[in-house]
């Protein structure tokens, strides 16, 4: 499996090219992004492919030296279950108060 990556997004496609996982982070400002989205089709499911992406995305990220925000409520779960990422979190405390006030079932997450 290999992610491909640009400047806003890490994404895996199947064998004809179709987006078949993504996670964005869009610019909000120079050096912080807004993780906004993480998606898996369900062919994926139960692969640990979302938290995959987003780990790629926080190590691509601090390897860039910009900080993030997080609207996607799959990426406040995970940052708030892996501190050893905290670093790139714009306001940690923020995103830790998020990831505490958070339930239901992640975004993106699709499931039938």
């Amino acid at each position: 499996m290999e992610f491909k990556k640009a400047s806003d997004k890490i994404w895996l496609e199947d064998e004809n090219g179709r987006e078949i996982a993504v996670i964005d982070f869009p610019a909000e400002e120079e050096n912080v992004v807004n993780i906004t989205h993480t998606l898996v089709d369900d062919s994926l499911k139960g692969q640990g492919i979302a938290g995959k992406l987003t780990q790629a995305a926080a190590e691509h990220l601090r390897s860039e030296g910009k900080k993030a925000v997080l609207t996607c409520s799959y990426a406040v779960k995970w940052f708030g279950n892996h501190p050893e990422y905290r670093d790139i979190l714009a306001d940690p405390e923020k995103e830790e108060r998020k990831a505490a006030e958070l339930g239901g079932p992640a975004c993106g997450i699709r499931r039938k």
